[in-house]
């Protein structure tokens, strides 16, 4: 493990990218325009980015469809793809200090799941996609003799993705990886919080030999660089990850542009369900604090929602409560923290506005509940106490809103049945965990329990082989998986009548 002092110096040394990258060029905005990337480590300025608008995106997807429409990417063999993205990934690994560190500082991840797990996922995506790129068939139907029918998968074209803030990198390359890995065109939109390393990501895939105007990308504002990529008539396909909010606008934008199609991995409010005969209460409590509060909370798939049963509340709850004490708000940089920042002091004063709703609806507070200010915070205003509120009531603002922040809500019920019912009570269907020995009761959770991922006995585990996705306003499509590679492809059917 690299020292606090290590990443210090480099933070002093490394050279933040602002451009937007078009056509295999790094460039300004067409109008200059700019915004303040802003380290909510400290409060200072990184760099002024890039603030691309509807001109810069109409270039950007003009040059993703050229680059298409000639075949430079797109007629390459699978193989000839493959190898190129390998480049690409051996190029992320080779800078996955520098990229870890832009993590850190521009949204506030600790630096030791920056460099142990973001990067790292970034990497084995697109080693994955890679991979995978010459190991896809087409089909032939079982047709009659006189008939020949052949499905061909075809890329869609130009494939807009927009990604969050919560992991950057790894969330860019589960969209870009797959799609490259297709033939397509890709325009990535990164978060106007967390710009820096999609930047560099662009640097590294021009070294890695991808053919200018295969892969863009076009920092700026959700309501202009996103809401025109939207908008546009010539992106074939819009992957999004983040609210289900703005993942609503996207498709309200393919209905008002080109139908283009419209892949959602949106919030969640994910149960992490505590039965009475779970075998280690230990090992629960330990996956309970870590998926309430890892990242900050700032997870799709946090598990924000404790529903416990009653005969376990009490001991489970000590344990829980111990374990979150020793979670000390501090240095993203310092290897050592395991609870840093939010990513911002807007989305700060939002989380901690529920923690006033909690308490004024009746919750019990029992840890944390306001804001820190470690020694490295100087104007920083983002750092907060991790916080339990215990004995919430299922029909309450905490219990049902996504907070996106530390906080968990703990619901105590008195069976199974009633734990469902409480889990299914959103309108979210991200994930859920249910801890049990019964063998019938885990396979009931999984049947009853409205989500897109199912843990057992664990919490958030998973591969880049393992889909991640939704049910309800969690969204559509999977992210991961071979079954990625499905919002990047049409099917064409071939009929040759043999008569």
């Amino acid at each position: 493990m690299k020292s606090h002092q290590y990443w210090l110096d480099l933070a002093q040394q490394i050279q933040f990218p602002s451009q937007a990258f078009i056509n295999g060029q790094f460039v300004d905005a067409h109008n200059g325009e700019t915004f303040a990337c802003i380290s909510p480590r400290d409060g200072e300025e990184l760099a002024q980015i890039a603030a691309c608008d509807e001109t810069d995106v109409d270039l950007a997807v003009k040059s993703a469809r050229s680059a298409f429409s000639s075949g430079v990417w797109a007629n390459k063999t699978p193989k000839q793809r493959k190898k190129i993205l390998q480049q690409w990934a051996d190029l992320v690994e080779q800078h996955s200090d520098e990229l870890a560190l832009m993590e850190s500082l521009d949204m506030g991840m600790t630096i030791s799941d920056s460099s142990s797990m973001n990067i790292p996922g970034a990497v084995e995506c697109i080693q994955w996609f890679a991979e995978l790129a010459d190991k896809q068939y087409d089909e032939i139907a079982p047709t009659a003799p006189n008939a020949l029918t052949r499905i061909h998968r075809v890329p869609v074209g130009v494939v807009a993705a927009i990604v969050p803030w919560n992991y950057p990198l790894m969330i860019a390359c589960w969209k870009a990886a797959p799609a490259l890995a297709a033939g397509n065109s890709v325009v990535l939109k990164p978060a106007e919080q967390s710009s820096l390393t999609a930047l560099k990501l662009a640097e590294l895939a021009t070294k890695a030999g991808i053919p200018d105007g295969v892969f863009n990308v076009v920092p700026g504002l959700g309501e202009t660089a996103g809401k025109a990529l939207g908008l546009h008539m010539d992106v074939n396909a819009l992957a999004f990850t983040g609210s289900s909010r703005v993942g609503g606008l996207y498709m309200q934008y393919a209905g008002q542009s080109n139908l283009k199609r419209v892949a959602l991995e949106c919030g969640g409010k994910t149960p992490n369900i505590v039965l009475a005969d779970v075998e280690d209460l230990d090992k629960a409590a330990a996956a309970v604090v870590l998926g309430a509060f890892g990242n900050q909370g700032q997870i799709c798939n946090a598990g924000s929602r404790l529903i416990v049963e009653r005969t376990v509340h009490k001991p489970l709850m000590e344990k829980i409560q111990k374990l979150t004490a020793q979670l000390i708000p501090g240095d993203p940089l310092n290897p050592e923290t395991q609870l840093s920042c939010l990513v911002n002091e807007a989305h700060t004063e939002n989380v901690v506005k529920y923690l006033d709703i909690g308490q004024q609806q009746g919750a019990d507070l029992v840890s944390g509940g306001s804001r820190a200010k470690p020694e490295n915070a100087k104007n920083s205003q983002c750092y907060l106490q991790p916080t339990i509120f215990d004995n919430v009531n299922v029909a309450m603002t905490i219990a049902q809103e996504e907070i996106f922040g530390p906080v968990l809500s703990v619901i105590p019920v008195d069976d199974l049945d009633e734990a469902i019912e409480v889990a299914n009570s959103t309108v979210y269907g991200l994930g859920t965990a249910v801890w049990t020995q019964n063998m019938k009761k885990m396979e009931w959770v999984a049947k009853e329990v409205e989500a897109g991922v199912i843990w057992v006995n664990c919490h958030d585990h998973g591969d880049i082989s393992s889909p991640v996705g939704g049910f309800k306003q969690s969204g559509f499509g999977r992210d991961k998986s071979i079954h990625a590679l499905d919002k990047y492809v049409e099917y064409k059917t071939v009929w040759i009548d043999l008569n």
